[in-house]
């Protein structure tokens, strides 16, 4: 299989324009297994009700009945099941949870998509592709705005991208690499079969679920022609000047050096959307002044201190070094993320209240450690050391509900020694992007 994917990457990389007409001979009995094997064991099942566990007591002769129903035209797509999970800002957003057998299917079909189009997607799209993550991302963002000429960003938010993708297009987009019509027709079957919520059908015209193996592919490639092409080109004008992007999935950052091409381009970002239905989030969408002079500038103006944006989890500030006064960009937690995140904590704290504190601290433990590899970059100590105190203060209310006597016991001394003993420190983890970014390119 590995070395099948790596003829198709080579071919793919040799030829721009090849379409390839035989794919899913690699679609294996071995290919499906390893699907499965890298499957999350834990995750919810989908419509069918079967969970990771149970397909694995006879794992072999369902893979093999599985890869005969794909290869003779009889495999059928099941609905995704309709899940809704909270977001920062109050509301829910939707998450489709497809059934174990497409999860596979879809898993092995990626795998040898992936091998032709990383060969062409853009090197500023860094969203759920094999060895980029958002750190990646967001390091691109600091070494932009920092080491180029960037005095305006466009802070870009697709209203539902996942739910407005359009199909038609999608397919076109995949037939300019894609000509094994087999390969094609799992595309549309998982596209058609809809969403299943407490029990009704419901068809679906347009989107990709959020959740399904196959989507981040997707959507990459609809972005890739939809969006990364058309920003190569439009920054590529002779009377353009320093441009700068970023974009993780459907979240992208564009930064100008002249107001006068960011309002162009947010102007003609809006009309090359609309061609392929996508629009603009008109609250979230914002061009704003920042970068290395827009302190002095709005200082000038009388306009106040220059506004902030977020990506990825971070709010982005312009700031001046304490060593020399020069120009940096200060990325801080978001702070409705931290206390989203202090919440919910707290509430898996009190819930748990009556099971041992080693299991308690145990617990804790790895949640903190992950947030803190995630978050913990330079410049953003104060948040890290907030959310550990909040952390410890919400363990300690939760450990003196549980009877008079836990509540003596619950002194900010003793919960500073339980904090010592399970809690990671917090402390900055991450290098400078600029130190990382060069490594890594």
């Amino acid at each position: 299989m590995v070395s099948g994917l790596e003829r198709i990457r080579q071919a793919s990389k040799r030829d721009k324009g090849m379409r390839f007409t035989n794919l899913l001979h690699h679609v294996t009995v071995g290919a499906l297994e390893d699907a499965y094997r890298s499957l999350k064991r834990s995750a919810s099942p989908g419509v069918d009700g079967v969970t990771w566990e149970e397909y694995g007591e006879d794992v072999v002769v369902r893979l093999i009945d599985l890869h005969d129903r794909v290869h003779g035209g009889r495999y059928r797509a099941q609905p995704s099941k309709r899940a809704w999970i909270p977001k920062a800002d109050g509301t829910k957003r939707p998450l489709g949870i497809a059934a174990l057998e497409d999860k596979i299917v879809q898993l092995a079909v990626s795998r040898i998509l992936s091998a032709i189009y990383e060969e062409d997607f853009a090197g500023f799209s860094y969203g759920f592709r094999p060895g980029r993550g958002q750190h990646d991302a967001l390091d691109a963002v600091w070494v932009g705005i920092t080491e180029r000429k960037v005095n305006w960003i466009v802070d870009a938010d697709i209203t539902g991208f996942f739910d407005a993708l359009d199909h038609e297009w999608l397919m076109k987009f995949m037939e300019h690499r894609v000509a094994d019509p087999r390969i094609l027709r799992l595309l549309r079957q998982w596209l058609r079969a809809g969403v299943s919520e407490s029990g009704e059908w419901s068809q679906t015209k347009v989107g990709t679920p959020q959740g399904a193996v196959i989507s981040p592919l997707l959507a990459n490639v609809y972005l890739h022609y939809v969006l990364d092409l058309w920003v190569k080109w439009w920054r590529s004008q002779s009377d353009v000047g320093d441009v700068i992007i970023v974009r993780y999935a459907d979240d992208f950052i564009v930064g100008f050096q002249r107001e006068t091409d960011a309002r162009r381009f947010l102007h003609d970002l809006q009309e090359r959307l609309a061609k392929f239905a996508l629009t603009l989030h008109p609250d979230k969408t914002r061009l704003i002044e920042f970068g290395r002079f827009a302190q002095s500038n709005r200082r000038e103006r009388g306009a106040g201190k220059p506004e902030t944006f977020n990506f990825l989890g971070f709010t982005h500030r312009c700031a001046k070094r304490r060593s020399d006064g020069s120009f940096t960009v200060i990325r801080t937690t978001m702070a409705k993320r931290l206390g989203a995140t202090v919440q919910r904590i707290g509430q898996a704290l009190k819930a748990n209240r009556s099971l041992p504190i080693v299991e308690q601290g145990t617990w804790l433990r790895s949640v903190v450690r992950g947030w803190l590899n995630y978050h913990a970059v330079p410049g953003n100590s104060m948040a890290i050391h907030q959310f550990r105190d909040r952390v410890v203060d919400a363990w300690r209310r939760a450990l003196s509900r549980r009877s008079q006597t836990a509540r003596a016991g619950t002194t900010w001394i003793i919960m500073r020694k339980l904090a010592d003993t399970f809690l990671p420190p917090a402390r900055i983890l991450h290098p400078y992007p600029n130190q990382r970014l060069g490594v890594i390119t």
